[in-house]
């Protein structure tokens, strides 16, 4: 079945595959809510239902995930993210992370910048596995994820600062 389709089709399929399975159980849902009887019809509407609002996060995973063919590989397991490059890599903790920042080249190359207390970690956001960021970003206190899709899919150059943690000044020094 890989010959069947284009990689470049195969890789939109892939990419918008959440979005799609949540439209099909509202199709589903809606169906079984035409169907006679009180009970099927309230348990169709309430599939629809569910599915509808799980279409809403499905949707911003999907804007956000990137091609997947930068280099490195990114994982994030248990509040810790980790990238593997070619040349360089490394963790960070979501809970130590001191900013956010996306730094875009001229050339259109895109990378986030992850700040801990005494390391640094860029990414490209074009990684495999780097759309497993946007549930670890949407996670900091105070970021959005409507800032993070506007920013992902800006094509202004320089370095944007995201996310900063609030600092709580010390009542003695």
């Amino acid at each position: 079945m890989s010959g069947f389709l284009r990689p470049e089709a195969a890789a939109v399929l892939r990419r918008w595959r959440e979005v799609i399975a949540a439209l099909g159980l509202v199709a589903l849902g809606l169906w079984i809510a035409t169907s006679p009887g009180p009970v099927l019809q309230g348990a169709g509407y309430v599939l629809a239902a569910l599915a509808a609002i799980a279409l809403v996060p499905a949707i911003r995973r999907a804007r956000f995930a990137p091609g997947g063919q930068g280099p490195g590989v990114v994982r994030v397991v248990e509040g810790r993210i980790l990238y593997m490059g070619p040349v360089t890599g490394g963790a960070v903790s979501v809970r130590e992370l001191t900013s956010l920042s996306l730094r875009r080249d001229e050339d259109g190359r895109a990378a986030w910048v992850l700040t801990e207390p005494g390391q640094l970690l860029v990414i490209p956001v074009d990684a495999a596995g780097a759309e497993a960021l946007f549930d670890a970003f949407t996670a900091l206190p105070g970021l959005g994820a409507q800032r993070l899709l506007s920013a992902r899919q800006s094509v202004r150059t320089g370095t944007q600062t995201l996310w900063r943690r609030q600092t709580v000044p010390a009542l003695t020094e």
